[in-house]
């Protein structure tokens, strides 16, 4: 099974992922904060006393009344799924961040104990030859 996810790993590339994550984290804060600027689209209920005139008049303009509260209902809640999605892209774009930060760390401190692991060895093998 890791054998598996060593093949994942080692096809991903590292380096474009390091260069990008700036890139991701900038464009979902500026996703964030153009959908955050946005209103949720309000339902007016100014006009309902011309609607229930029109209704005893057209049964056909009052089905259309009744799509056009259902539409704005909906466009309603489509912003506000916009707004928890943007926000959880900007969450995982910082997390992406995070993460990449700490690969470069470990990728560092990897490449210094494979440094001291090289020293030690020379200087054991040095010993007994």
């Amino acid at each position: 099974m890791a054998i598996g996810w060593l093949t994942v790993l080692k096809m991903v590339p590292w380096g474009e992922v390091i260069d990008n994550a700036p890139k991701v984290a900038n464009g979902a804060k500026k996703l964030w904060q153009s959908v955050g600027k946005k209103s949720a689209p309000a339902a007016s209920g100014t006009a309902a006393p011309v609607h229930e005139a029109l209704r005893t008049e057209l049964p056909a303009v009052a089905a259309l009344q009744n799509q056009v509260a259902e539409l704005q209902v909906a466009v309603a809640d489509l912003h506000q799924q916009m707004l928890v999605s943007s926000e959880l892209i900007q969450s995982l774009a910082n997390q992406n961040t995070q993460l990449i930060k700490r690969v470069e760390i470990n990728r560092v401190r990897l490449l210094w104990l494979a440094a001291w692991v090289l020293g030690l060895s020379v200087a054991l093998a040095s010993q007994f030859f």
